[in-house]
């Protein structure tokens, strides 16, 4: 009787091994999720749509900045490549200036000096559309526009004025296409006098 009590309290003991077992098994395995709500799902659609919102902004303005610099740099090199072509344009109409105070003596001369002035018109009306003036050399020197040539000492005019104009210069707008070169007023040098001083002569006087 004794053999089977302790057979019994065996096995009573085995299932409450077991049990606390499987408590412990139980108890080291994580609960699933919970599916995400409404909400949630709503959520994080509100968040991937803002996100790619400002990603989309970003993109716009750096294509505008892209576009706006673009522009920037082709009027640039429109308007470097507009002043070459005209400052070459300008001393062709030196030359033909220069073509036009010749005297004429003949009528071929004549006839040729009527063709020179047609092209100077030509030319000028040019100028005229493209807004390429003369820059003005009087007054006071000033660097922006002119370019000094040599200094002349002269009291008829104050210093820093303008004395004579070598060159005549152009301007498109803003733009100096070529300096006018020019001879600036400037002080005369105050002469030094020789101070001589008496000399004593050999009687004292």
């Amino acid at each position: 009787m004794a053999f089977g009590k302790r057979r019994k309290k065996d096995k009573t003991m085995d299932e409450t091994s077991q049990t606390s077992e499987s408590t412990e098994e139980q108890e080291g395995v994580e609960a699933p999720a919970e599916p995400p709500t409404p909400e949630d799902e709503l959520g994080a659609a509100r968040a991937e749509r803002d996100e790619f919102e400002q990603k989309w902004l970003r993109a716009q303005a750096d294509f505008q900045n892209l576009r706006r610099r673009t522009a920037e740099d082709i009027d640039a090199a429109v308007s470097r490549a507009k002043s070459e072509v005209l400052a070459e344009a300008i001393t062709v109409l030196d030359y033909l200036d220069m073509a036009l105070a010749a005297p004429v003596t003949t009528d071929e001369a004549k006839n040729l000096k009527v063709g020179v002035e047609m092209t100077r018109g030509q030319l000028q009306g040019l100028f005229d559309r493209l807004d390429v003036k003369p820059v003005v050399a009087e007054g006071t020197f000033d660097p922006a526009l002119h370019q000094a040539v040599s200094t002349v000492e002269t009291e008829e005019h104050e210093p820093g004025a303008i004395v004579e104009v070598v060159r005549g210069g152009w301007c498109m707008g803003e733009t100096v296409l070529r300096y006018a070169q020019v001879r600036v007023a400037a002080a005369p040098e105050a002469e030094e006098t020789a101070e001589t001083e008496e000399e004593p002569s050999e009687d004292g006087e």
